[in-house]
């Protein structure tokens, strides 16, 4: 599978974006789009409501790339370089600890906040998640499901000590975040110089998934506008990988469904 070419049939499987998927998803779909973009690789993002089921980790987004079928950033990278793609082959080893330092941070941080926000905070939770999530099934099954996911989402948030936290301290957590990103980036356009690496196209899904997402309040959205160079840096990338592409994988054509994503 390493040897054969990337096939311009390649195809990215996510949730329906206009009802379905929720913002911590969107974020990680949008975070491949940008890694393959900067790669240069053409990919078909394909809307499916069942496309959680379909993954074979359980998680979205996935890519099917000829015969091999591949979820989640870090293992798409993976397979990406073994088809002899990288972003990060010029950087040395004491860099690219770094940057595996920072994608930890922003996983561990951003995503572990944005699941925190669409299962543990009851009003989100009532009045986006559980509609949303359980949009393409008939009743029972969609409050079942919503009802399931948010027990398996709270097992976790308990199990690394996020479930007794209040909804002022997850935000703080993420202006923590936000701050070290801002200063790790500086005036830099990437985090790592003038070339994008697998850390700006994280950065870049989950920043840009929250500046255009509405929520029912501008208070996750509002501590990374704090950060000037952070919203100039989701911008440079908007501009110079998505805009004018093909609008099936673009944010523009993404847009739209990002501001009623969470209403």
């Amino acid at each position: 599978a390493a040897a054969e070419p990337w096939p311009e049939n390649a195809a990215l499987y996510q949730q329906l974006k206009e009802e379905q998927i929720l913002l911590s998803d969107n974020a990680s779909s949008l975070a491949v789009q940008a890694f393959l973009q900067m790669c240069n690789l053409p990919i078909r993002v394909i809307c499916r409501a069942n496309a959680e089921y379909m993954s074979p980790s359980g998680k979205v987004p996935f890519i099917h790339v000829g015969n091999q079928v591949v979820s989640e950033l870090g293992p798409i990278v993976q397979f990406v370089k073994a088809k002899g793609h990288s972003l990060s082959d010029g950087l040395d080893e004491v860099q690219k600890a770094e940057m595996k330092a920072y994608m930890e941070l922003v996983n561990n941080m951003l995503l572990t906040a944005e699941l925190y926000l669409q299962w543990c905070d009851d009003v989100t939770v009532e009045e986006i998640t559980h509609p949303r999530y359980g949009s393409p099934y008939p009743w029972p099954l969609n409050r079942i499901l919503s009802y399931q996911k948010q027990w398996e989402v709270r097992r976790k948030m308990k199990a690394i000590g996020w479930a007794g936290k209040t909804l002022e301290q997850v935000l703080e957590d993420v202006d923590q975040c936000c701050h070290a990103l801002s200063q790790r980036l500086g005036t830099q356009p990437y985090f790592f110089n003038k070339q994008p690496t697998e850390l700006d196209a994280l950065v870049f899904g989950h920043l840009f998934t929250i500046l255009t997402t509405q929520l029912i309040t501008d208070e996750l959205s509002e501590k990374v506008k704090n950060y000037s160079n952070l919203t100039a840096f989701c911008r440079r990338i908007e501009q110079q990988y998505f805009e004018g592409h093909d609008k099936d994988s673009s944010t523009i054509a993404a847009r739209s469904s990002k501001r009623s994503l969470l209403r």
